[in-house]
């Protein structure tokens, strides 16, 4: 099982309409291609950097299907989020495997 972390810090003036971007666009549209078993989103509370932290994190069964996600979906996902909040954010995504 794989856990593919992204790590975004938004302006605290857009962070409210991020959230409900995520929630009711971004992650269903993430979940809607089959790649993934779950998601969750997590908000970072002791964050040293100014804006606010949050985590999406969605569990994958395997490296192919990470990888066919990447491939097939992520850019364009990617892209929507971008023109969404422009010059509003930084973010940051990990690949990690469970160890357990």
């Amino acid at each position: 099982m794989l856990l593919y972390n992204v790590t975004l810090i938004i302006e605290d003036a857009a962070a409210e309409r991020w959230l409900e971007w995520m929630q009711e666009v971004h992650i269903p549209k993430v979940m809607a291609t089959g790649k993934f078993v779950s998601n969750r989103l997590l908000k970072v509370l002791d964050s040293p950097n100014e804006g606010v932290t949050f985590c999406a994190q969605y569990i994958a069964e395997n490296i192919g299907e990470y990888q066919e996600y990447q491939e097939r979906f992520a850019p364009a996902l990617q892209a929507e989020l971008n023109e969404a909040f422009e010059n509003q954010f930084v973010a940051f995504r990990t690949l990690m495997e469970y160890i357990d």
